[in-house]
């Protein structure tokens, strides 16, 4: 860091210090949570559950039929459902039956957690042109 500016030296300070007092280890929930919002899968089901409640076949469905990929396994949907459950964003309702129902549902931290997410996408959504000329300008000069 020697090579960088004063200001920018000084910058990088008070961000790693923030990283410290919020946690930069993998497991920490700055990290956890941020991974949530850019994994493909689980802000698809966070906002799905900020609809109502699932069961877990009908979720596997919804998943798939509004997924660019179109599918997505019982194992993935299963593992995603269980770190927003240990995240506490999700809530799992287990059903004394036969057969088993399980029902999943958002939290109320995992209901806040949609409205952040849902005003990133509004922020994405007021700058996709924008996105969509930077791409282009970038690919202009790569070619």
């Amino acid at each position: 860091m020697d090579d960088l500016s004063e200001d920018l030296r000084t910058g990088v300070k008070v961000l790693a210090a923030a990283m410290r007092a919020n946690g930069h280890e993998r497991h920490d929930p700055m990290r956890a949570m941020t991974a949530h919002i850019g994994d493909r899968w689980s802000t698809l089901i966070l906002i799905l559950l900020a609809i109502g409640t699932f069961r877990h076949a009908e979720l596997k469905r919804t998943v798939a039929a509004l997924s660019a990929e179109g599918k997505i396994s019982q194992r993935v949907l299963t593992a995603k459902l269980r770190a927003l459950e240990r995240d506490g964003l999700v809530h799992r309702a287990d059903a004394a039956s036969v057969p088993p129902v399980v029902r999943y549902s958002l939290t109320p931290m995992g209901g806040d957690f949609v409205r952040q997410v849902e005003a990133l996408h509004g922020w994405i959504a007021a700058h996709q042109d924008a996105i969509h000329a930077a791409r282009a300008s970038f690919d202009r000069r790569e070619d």
